[in-house]
């Protein structure tokens, strides 16, 4: 046994051969080609479309032309303040809600933190339909308020302005920033409360103290996800029926479908296809970073 076992040391144990770089090709292949089938080749499609004007052949003309007009640039406008500010709305928000949660006892707590899980598979028009038939124009609240006081309308109209696709977004991605906070809640060791409050720190003390810096990896990373999520989101402003609310991913849609500009479609989809994925890079970065 023991020549056995000096003979296993000599020659690095039993360990499991390592794959040949051929049968490490062969296994990389497959997934490698749906990838280049189905989103590379797609994309690579829609670049080279914006660079092929209505006039033939190939030119930078479709992009000095989207450029040039006042309807991008109120989109770009649109777009980064309404995702800058849903983030915000959602870390504020979702940071109270899961202090709440996690420190506060109240009945039902864990169904409660169940459910944000099941809210994160919902799809965001569902929602904003939600929103609409409680706060439409012919909606719950307006009807309940024309039947009390009989005036013609209702008095809630924000849900086709800008703040009401803003409600919408923070409504949808609050629990995308609740969800890592609570996981780092649930590490967080309650000895450092206790002994914070035997000292005689107050609540909001203690909250600032200890339990923000330990939850700012888990905000770091939530927040950087629903920029990202905020910048590309469609169906929301589209439900909404939000007037003057043209976001990047709605003038898309309007190019193609609604002037079948596909040029300036194109160009609007590159530009938004890079601002998501150089948000997505700060994204990984930061996660990393936090180790979140």
């Amino acid at each position: 046994m023991t020549e056995v076992a000096s003979s296993l040391r000599a020659g690095g144990g039993l360990s499991r051969s390592s794959p040949r770089p051929f049968g490490a090709l062969l296994w990389a292949l497959p997934p490698v080609a749906l990838l280049a089938l189905f989103f590379l080749y797609p994309l690579a499609l829609v670049v080279q479309q914006s660079f092929q004007p209505d006039t033939g052949g190939t030119s930078i003309q479709p992009y000095a032309d989207v450029f040039a007009s006042s309807a991008f640039r109120e989109a770009l406008w649109t777009t980064v303040w309404l995702a800058v500010a849903a983030t915000v709305g959602c870390l504020v928000l979702g940071f109270v809600l899961a202090l709440v949660i996690a420190f506060v006892p109240f009945p039902g707590a864990k169904a409660v933190a169940r459910f944000i899980d099941v809210f994160l598979s919902f799809p965001s028009f569902l929602i904003t339909l939600a929103l609409l038939f409680v706060y439409g124009t012919v909606g719950m609240a307006n009807g309940a308020w024309t039947g009390v006081t009989g005036a013609a309308e209702g008095p809630f109209q924000f849900l086709t302005t800008p703040w009401g696709v803003l409600l919408a977004e923070i409504t949808y991605f609050t629990p995308f920033v609740m969800r890592p906070l609570l996981a780092a809640f649930s590490q967080l060791d309650t000895g450092q409360l206790e002994a914070a409050s035997s000292l005689g720190a107050r609540a909001p003390r203690i909250v600032r103290q200890v339990v923000l810096p330990e939850a700012l990896p888990a905000l770091a990373a939530g927040g950087s996800l629903v920029l990202v999520l905020c910048l590309n989101e469609f169906g929301i402003v589209l439900f909404t029926g939000a007037k003057g609310v043209t976001t990047l991913p709605t003038l898309v849609y309007g190019k193609a479908i609604l002037e079948s500009d596909y040029p300036g479609a194109c160009v609007v989809a590159v530009v938004n296809v890079l601002i998501s994925v150089g948000l997505y890079g700060l994204y990984r970065v930061v996660s990393r970073r936090a180790g979140a």
